[in-house]
């Protein structure tokens, strides 16, 4: 196709109408490419605006060249947290080693980036809110396929028709449930529950983590800059507390209850977990799918296959994801377009997710002897961190997709 035939195809095809459900990290990265590719977008968050604040997160290997095309990379390197020390502790608070964060993660310095959430999505949101239609405040209610397309209901109460609705509203997805039935049948616990949470710098922490470890609990002091730290208590549970998830209270209680007997500093993460207005809590798990699309709908990042935290590349799957699902639906139709998207994306996803096989959740044994075990090979890793990192960050090339106009 020539570019005369390109421009006057834009000028005669009426623009294919989506909707994505999610506006953290895949939401916009998906509505950033559609829109390159033609498409008219909207996007729904049941939040009254792009979320701010945050744990920070990483973004590693092929997930670096899409906020490169994005244009937002050297915005990005500014926000770069820089954490320089990662120290783990004994359960009487002696220490068994002191590494650089990347010989642990597998991430590589001066190339991988580490920047708080809200730096992530405002940066993506400012990349795309001139060319997507946002709704905040608002939700699918429900969704009705049939051969034109997809009819939608809101929470707010409008109703509007759409060619194709994005589920990328995250791990606990509703588009997903009302697409392919409850959470349970996707839901793979790994075995932990967490919470996280900010507090006071009362430490004189700084650019560092400091983790404290007793058999099958982890308390840990993540502190980005001087005057506050993220705090972070992880711990076994055999089965996830489902009564918890949507009750604050019941998670305060179940935590304040594992860690009731520790010592370190453990007593007033306690303490501040109580008062806390920002607490995250959730179980430690992975989504798994035989499929991520049904119909003209279909899913992305988390709430297609979120990995967990134990392999810290659950926001690099959703970058990397989003452009692949964007890229595969540029002159395709839909289900041409995600039959190429599973295609070319699962490989990379599943090579990911198996990451909490290889190290990811031995940093948190659930024995004495685990945890001397794991002591053991602390103190003999190297200082030095990574010079290549994990085969898994970097495992799929982006291809390179035409926009329509």
């Amino acid at each position: 196709m020539t570019l005369t035939d390109q421009q006057t195809k834009t000028r005669t095809t009426p623009r294919r109408k989506v909707l994505i459900s999610g506006a953290g990290i895949a939401g916009p990265v998906l509505a950033y490419w559609l829109n390159r590719y033609g498409y008219a977008v909207t996007v729904v968050e049941k939040a009254g605006a792009p979320r701010s604040g945050g744990y920070p997160i990483d973004v590693r290997g092929t997930a670096l060249d899409v906020v490169r095309r994005m244009g937002i990379l050297p915005r990005l390197r500014d926000s770069h947290i820089d954490l320089r020390r990662l120290t783990f502790l004994e359960e009487d608070g002696s220490e068994v080693a002191l590494l650089h964060p990347h010989t642990v993660t597998g991430g590589v310095a001066g190339r991988d980036l580490e920047v708080r959430r809200g730096d992530l999505t405002d940066a993506l949101y400012t990349a795309v809110r001139d060319d997507a239609e946002f709704l905040f405040n608002d939700s699918i209610d429900t969704l009705d396929q049939s051969g034109h397309g997809v009819d939608v209901t809101f929470r707010g109460g409008g109703r509007r028709t759409f060619d194709m609705v994005f589920g990328a509203d995250g791990t606990h997805s509703r588009t997903r449930e009302m697409l392919f039935g409850p959470e349970e049948r996707f839901h793979h616990y790994l075995g932990y529950c967490f919470a996280v949470f900010t507090m006071r710098n009362t430490f004189g922490l700084s650019h560092e983590t400091v983790m404290w470890n007793a058999p099958g609990r982890a308390a840990a002091l993540y502190a980005v800059g001087d005057d506050e730290v993220h705090a972070f208590l992880n711990f076994a549970q055999p089965e996830p507390p489902f009564d918890a998830f949507r009750d604050p209270r019941a998670q305060r209680d179940l935590v304040a209850t594992v860690f009731a007997d520790d010592g370190w500093e453990v007593p007033g993460m306690l303490a501040a977990l109580r008062d806390a207005d920002d607490v995250f809590f959730d179980a430690v798990s992975q989504i798994r799918m035989p499929r991520w699309s049904s119909g003209r709908v279909a899913l992305v990042g988390d709430a297609a296959w979120a990995p967990s935290f134990l392999t810290g590349q659950g926001t690099s799957l959703s970058l990397v994801g989003a452009y692949m699902l964007a890229g595969s639906l540029a002159e395709r139709d839909h289900a041409t377009g995600f039959a190429a998207y599973e295609h070319s994306t699962r490989e990379f996803v599943t090579m990911n997710q198996a990451l909490v096989g290889k190290g990811g959740a031995t940093l948190f044994p659930t024995t004495p002897q685990a945890l001397k075990e794991r002591n053991d090979r602390l103190r003999s890793l190297s200082a030095m961190p990574a010079e290549e990192g994990r085969p898994a960050h970097s495992a799929l090339t982006l291809p390179e997709f035409t926009p329509t106009s």
